[in-house]
């Protein structure tokens, strides 16, 4: 992405245009949110390495009311180390997590995430955080706004596959960590995470 300021305007604009076109009965103004919505896709295309057609692709497949994604994220504490999953896509770590699913409870779609991305099967103990994204990936906006869920977890079993995209699962000292994919966790968020792991009556924290 060239630009954070281009990303969020591309996706005001694709925002208005998507609603707009959901209630639109006016074919007119179907047309101009039409529009608005190729030039969401130009913006965005001007603004990274994915081409016009493809965004439209996108944007045309989405209907409703728009609204942020949610990213899950699980912390697995033990000994004073964290849990971490290694990306394939650039070889960095992060604390296991990823696209909510629909029909899933949080609780019930980041057990699946940290099972997926670490072969451990946890138990959810602890919302204790709710983030918007924008607010700390200040130079990393990202296409999708997203707000980040992000639980304490607690070991119950072991021995999962992990997922194809994941390539090794391990646990880091806190003072140690290896580099970390960061447009998916910061050091903060992990030493947040382990905050509330060393003291469980803290507030959950939330933008």
């Amino acid at each position: 992405m060239k630009t954070s300021k281009h990303v969020v305007w591309a996706r005001k604009i694709k925002a208005v245009a998507q609603i707009g076109l959901e209630y639109a009965q006016d074919p007119y103004d179907r047309g101009r949110y039409e529009e608005l919505q190729a030039l969401a896709a130009e913006m965005m295309a001007e603004a990274s390495d994915v081409p016009f057609h493809r965004w439209m692709d996108l944007f045309e497949k989405e209907s409703g009311y728009l609204t942020p994604r949610v990213d899950v994220r699980g912390a697995v504490f033990r000994d004073g180390r964290v849990l971490l999953s290694r990306e394939m896509d650039d070889g960095c770590w992060s604390l296991p997590g990823g696209w909510a699913d629909v029909n899933d409870p949080p609780s019930v779609a980041v057990e699946r995430e940290v099972l997926e991305e670490t072969g451990y099967a946890v138990r959810c103990t602890k919302l204790a955080a709710v983030l918007d994204r924008d607010l700390h990936y200040n130079e990393d906006k990202r296409p999708v706004h997203t707000y980040k869920l992000m639980f304490l977890c607690e070991i119950v079993g072991e021995g999962g596959e992990l997922d194809h995209d994941i390539s090794e699962a391990r646990f880091f000292p806190i003072e140690e960590l290896p580099p970390l994919s960061l447009h998916r966790t910061l050091p903060k968020q992990i030493r947040t995470m382990f905050s509330h792991h060393q003291n469980p009556e803290l507030p959950a924290e939330f933008d």
